[in-house]
């Protein structure tokens, strides 16, 4: 096996935790979190651990759970900071993306509290 195929990110959706997340030679790197409100999932926190910092993986995470929400028939609401700033550089999503709203907001942090 050569070792760009050891190494090549694979992201992954973990329902159980409401997040997708991206590992590098079965290493979690990264995650992108969710929670879903009836059809568009609400992004509301990415992170990449430092040692896998400048490797471009946040971008390669978004963008393949953004295609699984897309395929999956959903919506976009771009809470997270990261997420809002991908989309901007990535309107092919703009067609299933959703404003932020304070109704949002306020909705997402219930969720978090529990």
């Amino acid at each position: 096996m050569s070792e760009q195929t050891a190494t090549t990110p694979v992201v992954r959706r973990v329902d159980a935790r409401h997040r997708y997340e991206i590992l590098v030679a079965d290493q979690r790197a990264g995650l992108t979190a969710y929670r879903d409100r009836d059809d568009r999932r609400v992004f509301f926190h990415t992170e990449v651990d430092d040692a896998y910092a400048g490797q471009g993986l946040a971008s390669i995470l978004v963008e393949q759970a953004l295609t699984d929400v897309r395929a999956a028939g959903m919506r976009i609401v771009p809470v997270c900071p990261y997420v809002a700033k991908f989309l901007k550089k990535h309107e092919e999503f703009a067609d299933i993306t959703d404003p932020v709203t304070p109704e949002v907001l306020s909705w997402l942090e219930t969720q978090l509290r529990h």
